[in-house]
Parts: structure tokens; sequence; C-alpha cells
């Protein structure tokens, strides 16, 4: 099992207040699933996302990535994990508005002190999978909405690697943009990318084959997508 997550929990203090955000949540995640975490505002989805990119902590219950448990591992430990097994994308891009496509898709293996020729190979290769070859010389400034998340997909692909978690990926995005992007997320899936999707909407969970909807912090379902062609 590539995630495991057991009776998860997660409360924040707000002031004298405690406010549960997850409610004993147990969820399993397969190697090459495409899983959707559907749910209303408030529902505990951003939460089970930021704890599952080891963003955050859960107050109580165990997490295994890998059959590693993450409450154990130190801050270091925790950031390597994130930039090698964990692929993020977001509705606000995210990019360096003063680097180049090749740039910013570049920058985490910079940070991962990969050699220079090595580094420049798989840029190539990474952007031609994204269909953005053509782009790399240009900023984010002068890029479509839907080609800076190709980018931003782009980069979250670059290490390789084991979970690609995408949060509201086509927020900001038309639904004719949206869709070129989820057709991209279903072709990485095809070619073994394990995806965890976050989304409000009904229609982009709807691309993956299964669907957890979270209400209130507790699972209110866990589903296989019956329309997922």
């Amino acid at each position: 099992m590539l995630i495991e997550l057991k009776d998860i929990s997660k409360i924040y203090e707000v002031g004298t207040q405690e406010v549960p955000a997850l409610r004993n949540i147990d969820v399993s995640v397969k190697e090459n699933e495409y899983l959707a975490i559907m749910g209303p505002s408030g529902s505990g989805k951003s939460t089970l996302m930021n704890i599952i990119g080891c963003l955050d902590t859960p107050t109580s219950g165990t997490y295994q990535l890998k059959d590693r448990e993450i409450s154990k591992l130190d801050d270091d430990e925790l950031a390597e994990i994130r930039s090698s097994e964990i692929g993020f994308v977001f509705q606000t891009f995210n990019l360096l508005p003063r680097m180049t496509t090749f740039q910013n898709v570049e920058l985490p293996l910079i940070y991962g002190r990969a050699e220079r020729q090595s580094r420049a190979e798989r840029v190539w290769e990474t952007l031609d999978a994204v269909g953005l070859r053509d782009r790399a010389h240009h900023r984010p400034n002068e890029l479509s909405g839907g080609q800076r998340q190709r980018v931003a997909i782009a980069r979250a692909l670059i290490n390789r690697p084991s979970i690609i978690l995408a949060d509201e990926p086509t927020g900001n995005l038309d639904s004719t943009t949206g869709e070129e992007i989820m057709q991209i997320f279903r072709k990485l899936n095809r070619s073994g990318n394990t995806i965890i999707l976050v989304t409000h909407e009904q229609y982009i969970a709807e691309h993956a084959r299964r669907i957890v909807r979270l209400l209130d912090g507790r699972v209110a379902s866990d589903s296989v997508n019956a329309g997922h062609a």
C-alpha cells in the first residue's frame, strides 16, 4: 500500500476553543490510483491534503507512506519526502515570475543538487510530457492560465514523485482549459503516476477512478467512480 491513513484526527486550537477539522479518517491509496477528495468548504479536504503532503501533522492517528510512519520523522526527513515522493500542483500555480518556464521546472532539481547535464535532459523530457517545449523560454506573464498550470504540473513531475497532489488545479481556469488540464492528469495516471486530486467540483472529481467524499471532517463515502472511462 502506498498510503495508509488510520484513525486520523486533526484538532486546531482557536483561542480557548478546540475546533476539529478531521475526525477518525481511514483512507488507503494504492500505487497508480487516481483519487478525488471531494467536499464542501470546511469539510476538511484541504487539511487532509496537507497531512498527506507532509505539510501538517495529525493530532492523533497514524500515517504510513511506503511503510514509513510519518509521525516518527524529523523535519529534515519530512522535507526529503516532500521533495522526492510528492509533487504539488496548486490552484494559484505558485510560479516564480522572473524565471522562464524552463527555470521554474528546473528549480526542484537545483535544490536537489542534480548535475547540470541531467537537469537539462529531464526538464526537456518533462516539458514534452505536458506539451510546453515551445514555451520553454517564456516567463509566466507571457503564458495563458492553462499554460501556467502545465508549467506547475511539469515542476511537480520533475523529481519523478510517487504521488501528485493537486489542490483545486482548475480553480483559476475556464472550463475548456480546465478540461485540457484534467486530460493531462489522466494521461499521467495512465503512464503510472498516482494522482490525488482535491476539489469541490463534481465534474472535476468525475475524472478520477475513485471518489472520497468528506463532510464535517469525516469520510461520508468512499466509492469507485462507475463513470470513469
